[in-house]
């Protein structure tokens, strides 16, 4: 089957403003434009960026064909000249972006791209909204994660997701935000997140009975069988028949590597229930899977019920991040360079302050106390500042500007990295097992207090003086 070509996935002003830039000699014009999201899902204390993957492979591959000329040509509305542009494109801009993996907060760039002001105009939808799923659904399956106490996350919801795409993809995601699998086959076989399942009601229903459907399934799959026991009755029938099936067919070949899944009723009952079933029966060593509607809430319940549960199976509110369904990552020009290579920062204003844009072209400095090695602040600074982390330094905490915090003895380290220069690629990107390792890292790096589920601590994200400077001299410029 033909790949589908991913070039007309933009929204449609993209090209009648690059139709614009090109008649009205702005083709070349260097620009800089920063992805950022302003609020963190579920109100959490961090995000986690995820989706740079697949931008790579998008802008190597971005290109027009004939058939897709002729689209817009169709349209009555294209000049000769952009459609030619268009047969010849090629990106050629530069690239900077955090590792998927990292822990991200509000109003920084997670992305930043130095193109032409087509070029980068064009990869304006693709771009936001690769990082806006991927970081959205990697962000909740770090909260679910977190919540199961180090209990394996498997991620079961392709058949609940955004189409296929997002099923595939969210996959992914899932796997960098800590889930230790997936039930999506095409997400194992494109990015290696282990695929794993256990089995239907119907797999129990076309059988003359529960206990010969067990039997079956685990002769046909002695190692790792998960029988699934509800879809009579649990306790009486369910629990009792693959007790009977693990005993009758895995121990004898000395196998003890199975499971039984819960997935309706009470969980916490059910399960504490089971477990002593399983115990008296002398399977110990059998694991129990929950699974139904589940998320960090309702993981974090169990947990404090003692729910004896050793890995949960998380679909819908995982794979739609249900609670906090979409992201708002935006993408918005900060500088344009003029006709002598000069970089002008702009700002984009509102009467909703939290929507003023933090102008120029930017680093981005986390700091880390060297004591424990935590991260306690991020600072955004202009391009060609360099922190002096042998200098102290007082950062100000932008979501209340009186609070503010002087670090002494730290350690500054810069996360944009260059991914491409000049439209060639000079980033290698990781495993994916790699990806979740540093996701994993990440993580551990922050305070306890930013990873609360409810209040967390407000994480210090703060512009360089001159940055600052900058800012406010734009506004000033703005009101007269």
């Amino acid at each position: 089957m033909k790949k589908q070509s991913m070039a007309l996935l933009a929204d449609f002003y993209e090209f009648t403003m690059a139709n614009g830039y090109l008649k009205n000699g702005f083709a070349k014009r260097n620009t800089y434009f920063d992805v950022f999201f302003r609020s963190i899902p579920d109100g959490g204390g961090f995000a986690i960026a995820a989706g740079l993957e697949q931008v790579i492979d998008y802008i190597e591959n971005l290109s027009f064909t004939d058939e897709e000329i002729e689209f817009f040509r169709s349209k009555g509305i294209f000049n000769e000249e952009f459609l030619t542009y268009l047969r010849n494109f090629k990106f050629t801009g530069d690239i900077y972006a955090v590792p998927e993996g990292t822990t991200v907060f509000p109003n920084e760039p997670i992305l930043t791209v130095k193109a032409p002001a087509i070029e980068a105009q064009l990869i304006e939808t693709f771009v936001l909204l690769t990082l806006n799923h991927q970081s959205l659904i990697a962000t909740k399956a770090n909260r679910i994660v977190r919540a199961s106490g180090g209990r394996a996350v498997m991620e079961f919801g392709s058949r609940r997701a955004q189409g296929a795409q997002g099923a595939i993809d969210g996959a992914r995601a899932a796997y960098i935000g800590g889930a230790a699998a997936t039930a999506c086959t095409l997400s194992d076989m494109l990015y290696s997140v282990p695929a794993v399942g256990t089995m239907a009601h119907s797999w129990v229903q076309m059988f003359d009975s529960e206990y010969e459907a067990f039997e079956c399934y685990c002769k046909l799959y002695p190692h790792g069988s998960t029988l699934l026991v509800d879809t009579y009755n649990t306790l009486k029938s369910g629990v009792p028949n693959a007790i009977k099936a693990f005993k009758n067919i895995l121990i004898p070949q000395g196998i003890t590597d199975f499971a039984i899944r819960l997935d309706s009723g009470d969980i916490s009952y059910l399960s504490k229930r089971a477990r002593k079933m399983l115990d008296d029966a002398g399977l110990q060593c059998c694991k129990i899977v929950a699974s139904n509607s589940l998320d960090e809430y309702l993981i974090r319940d169990l947990m404090m019920q003692g729910a004896q549960i050793d890995s949960f199976g998380v679909g819908e509110r995982l794979i739609t991040s249900k609670s906090s369904p979409v992201f708002g990552g935006v993408y918005k020009l900060v500088a344009i360079e003029n006709e002598a290579g000069e970089i002008i920062p702009k700002i984009k204003v509102s009467e909703n302050v939290g929507k003023i844009t933090n102008p120029h072209f930017k680093k981005l400095y986390r700091l880390y106390d060297k004591e424990s090695g935590k991260a306690i602040a991020d600072q955004l600074c202009v391009y060609d500042e360099v922190i002096d982390d042998s200098k102290p330094i007082t950062i100000f905490d932008q979501n209340a500007t009186w609070k503010t915090k002087t670090l002494t003895d730290y350690t500054a380290r810069e996360l944009l990295i260059p991914v491409f220069k000049g439209g060639k690629r000079v980033y290698t990107t990781p495993k994916l097992s790699e990806v979740r390792q540093y996701c994993h890292n990440q993580v551990e790096l922050l305070w306890d207090e930013v990873k609360r589920f409810e209040n967390p601590h407000s994480y210090y994200v703060d512009l360089s003086k001159k940055l600052w400077q900058i800012k406010r001299s734009l506004l000033e410029q703005v009101k007269t």
